[in-house]
């Protein structure tokens, strides 16, 4: 799986756990919180989503900032 193809499943799980949100401004540079307005039920929601959808868990102490920092954990954890 690419990290194109990654990016383009997080829009999917981004738009179900926030609704309305605009898909434009997701993108591997954008920081999860300042950006999109991730707050910290919505990155457990998201977390939660991303797992279900590729078949791992997160580690426990991992920390993202941006788009890209998951797109490249996912990347790592689904190969």
């Amino acid at each position: 799986m690419t990290k194109e193809e990654i990016l383009e499943g997080l829009k999917e799980v981004f738009v179900t756990v926030k609704p309305g949100m605009d898909l434009s401004k997701v993108s591997s540079e954008a920081s999860l919180v300042y950006d999109l307005g991730v707050d910290s039920l919505s990155m457990l929601l998201l977390s939660l989503a991303i797992e279900n959808k590729y078949g791992f868990q997160f580690d426990n102490k991992v920390r993202f900032n941006t788009v890209g920092d998951v797109v490249d954990y996912v990347a790592g954890a689904v190969k």
